[in-house]
This record gives structure tokens, C-alpha cells and sequence, in this order.
């Protein structure tokens, strides 16, 4: 063990050596509020949705919300998929608080106090760039069994600045204590140069920069800015939908998932002195991840298929426990085991919520 043993009074204490440090980790993303509710395959035809997929809300979904808030099973749950990542992260790694970082826009109003609320009783360090044009963005999650499908209103979120949040000396210097740096592909969408400023910073220092693939829609249509950051990417992360619309949108010419990664892995990097590892989900099928030239195959636990509870929240906490191990400088093996354990966790219950301490060893 590297445990140092210190004969301090009459028995020896002994010291972690992978003790995280506080705000080791920085997110930055899109906080919404989920507003979750079980519905049939009808609700689904009405609005022009999948049963399982991501998609950002249009005038014609405007109704969707007023009608899923009349469920009898909604509930609201703090939201938003790298918040819910960092979220689980901190979960995990449990002490010190405070070693996740969050950065993200919210408004001035009741959904705003709720998301404040949350993120300090998961003990995360959130600073929001909080606003007043645009009221706090939510997210309608469509359960139908283990099917959920996502539509954002980012509102908010989508109001994120750079210059008046990101380039702050007091927040810059958050950025600047992180070792790892984790930001989901649907930011692209809001603020690509906030993630360009921190994945360059991630590079020149040497530190981790994740990146998930987040939605189908996000390769299809912001290709430019998600081909822009891909160079300072050193762990790529998504799932077996988005893996396939990334290889197809970049002329890949395979539908192989063991394939995707390693041709994924194989696109240009800023940082040379370490390989881009890909690691892609597939639900209840195995997980692919590369490891140097190689791919290698993690199975997901065992899980009865009446103890699922909802899916939404089941790629961030595979996410959120991968970070957790890593900013703790574990090896993939061990990251991996622990992304598998947090999804295994959250599918039992409603949204992305956890029980009070994890049991991962």
C-alpha cells in the first residue's frame, strides 16, 4: 500500500493516498429542470417523438409541457446531463464535498432556487451565471418502460456567456484548479467557445478533457463545433445510437461499435503524450472501450428487468462514476466498474436521484 503509516498517539493513522482534491473536477453545461412523466405511445405519435432519444424543444412541443405537468406521475428532479454527471461524481467520491465543479446559466425564479437547492445538497460547487431575460430551462422526460425520450427547452441555459461568466477571474480560477474536466455535447450548442477556452487551458496543462457525444442530433448538426474540440478530447464518451450517427456523419463506413472507437480514437489530438481513449455504452449490452490500439469489452451488471425504474439518467451516472474513479487517479478498468455500478443505482429509481451513500468497492 502507498499509505504512509504515521506512530501518532497509540495507534498508527493511516493516510489515503487517492483523496480527491476540492474542485478536482469541472463541469460545465446546461442545468434544466426535469419534469418527468410515464406516457403511451400515443403522447409520443401526438408530439412527433421517439420512444428513445434527445431532442430540443420547438413551438410545436410547447403543449407537450403544459400537458406532461398534468400527469399523475410527474415529478421534478434536478436535471440536465453533465449536472447530473458531476452530481453522481461528487456521490460517489462522497468526501471531501465540493470536489465537482459546475458552471452553467439559470433565471431568476422558482425552477433556479430549486436547481441552487439541489446542487448544494449534493454538496457540488455550483456557480451559476444567473439572468432574468430567460426563465430557468427544463426538460420534458417521456417515460415509456425503459424507454425515455428527452426534450430540452434550454431557455436559460442557452444564455451562457463566456465574457460576462467563464472569463471571470474568481470562476476562471475554479477552472484553473481542476485535473479533470468534463463538459456534454449539448453545450456545443450553447457556448462552444467556453468549451474551446477550457479544453485548450486542458491541453497546455496537461490535464484530462471528457467530452460526450450527448444526442444523435448533435453530430448530425454540430459537427463544426464538436469537430473543433475533438483535438483536445482525451476521453470520448457516449452511447451505441450517437457512436453510429458520429460514424456515419464522418464517413467511418462501418457500423461496427468495436470499429467507431477505434477510428474515433485514431482522429487527430492537440495532446500527444496521451491517447484518446473512446468509450461508448449500449444499455444492457456490453460496454466498448479503447485502451491504446486495443478494444476491450466490459459487461454491465446483471439487473432484473422489473427493477428498472426509468432509464433517463443512466448514461450520466455511467459518466458521473466513471469521473469519480478517474479524478482519483484509477485506472480504466476500475472507472469503468464504477460507471457500470452508478447506472446500475439510478435505474431503480425516478430521474437521476440516489440513495444516500454508494456501495462500490
Amino acid at each position: 500500500s502507498n499509505c504512509a503509516l504515521l506512530p501518532l498517539g497509540p495507534r498508527p493513522i493511516r493516510l489515503e493516498g487517492t483523496r480527491s482534491q476540492r474542485n478536482a473536477l469541472f463541469g460545465m453545461g446546461n442545468p434544466l429542470l426535469d419534469i418527468s412523466a410515464v406516457v403511451d405511445k400515443d403522447f409520443l405519435d401526438k408530439y412527433g417523438l421517439k420512444p428513445n432519444d434527445q431532442i430540443l424543444a420547438e413551438e410545436k412541443h410547447k403543449a407537450l409541457f403544459e400537458e406532461l405537468v398534468k400527469k399523475s406521475t410527474v415529478e421534478y428532479h434536478a436535471g440536465g446531463s453533465t449536472q447530473n454527471s458531476v452530481k453522481i461524481a461528487q456521490w460517489m467520491i462522497q468526501e471531501p464535498y465540493k470536489v465537482a465543479t459546475f458552471f452553467g446559466c439559470i433565471g431568476t425564479d422558482q425552477f433556479g432556487e430549486i436547481l441552487k437547492r439541489k446542487a448544494e445538497e449534493a454538496h457540488v460547487d455550483a456557480h451559476y451565471y444567473e439572468q432574468s431575460e430567460e426563465p430557468t430551462g427544463t426538460c420534458a422526460a417521456c417515460i415509456t418502460g425503459d424507454n425515455r425520450s428527452l426534450v430540452a427547452n434550454l431557455a436559460a441555459a442557452n444564455c451562457y456567456k463566456k465574457e460576462k461568466h467563464l472569463d471571470l477571474e474568481s470562476n476562471w480560477e475554479l477552472v484553473e484548479k481542476a485535473s479533470v474536466y468534463y463538459i456534454a455535447g449539448f453545450f456545443l450548442t450553447v457556448s462552444p467557445e467556453s468549451i474551446l477556452k477550457v479544453a485548450k487551458h486542458a491541453a497546455d496543462n496537461n490535464k484530462i478533457f471528457c467530452l460526450n457525444l450527448s444526442a444523435p442530433f448533435i453530430s448530425q448538426f454540430y459537427k463544426e463545433p464538436l469537430m473543433k474540440v475533438m483535438p483536445f478530447v482525451d476521453i470520448l464518451f457516449g452511447n451505441e445510437t450517437e457512436a453510429a450517427t458520429f460514424a456515419r456523419e464522418q464517413g467511418f463506413e462501418t457500423e461496427e461499435i468495436e470499429e467507431i472507437a477505434q477510428k474515433a480514437q485514431k482522429l487527430p489530438k492537440v495532446n500527444g503524450s496521451r491517447q484518446r481513449t473512446v468509450v461508448f455504452t449500449q444499455g444492457r449490452d456490453h460496454t466498448v472501450a479503447t485502451k491504446g490500439d486495443e478494444v476491450l469489452t466490459f459487461p454491465v451488471m446483471d439487473i432484473d428487468q422489473n427493477d428498472i425504474v426509468d432509464t433517463n439518467g443512466a448514461g450520466d451516472a455511467f459518466v458521473g462514476g466513471y469521473l469519480s474513479e478517474l479524478v482519483q487517479g484509477q485506472p480504466m478498468e476500475r472507472c469503468i466498474r464504477a460507471g457500470h455500478y452508478a447506472a446500475n443505482v439510478i435505474i431503480r429509481r425516478a430521474g437521476c436521484t440516489f440513495p444516500e451513500k454508494p456501495d462500490f468497492h
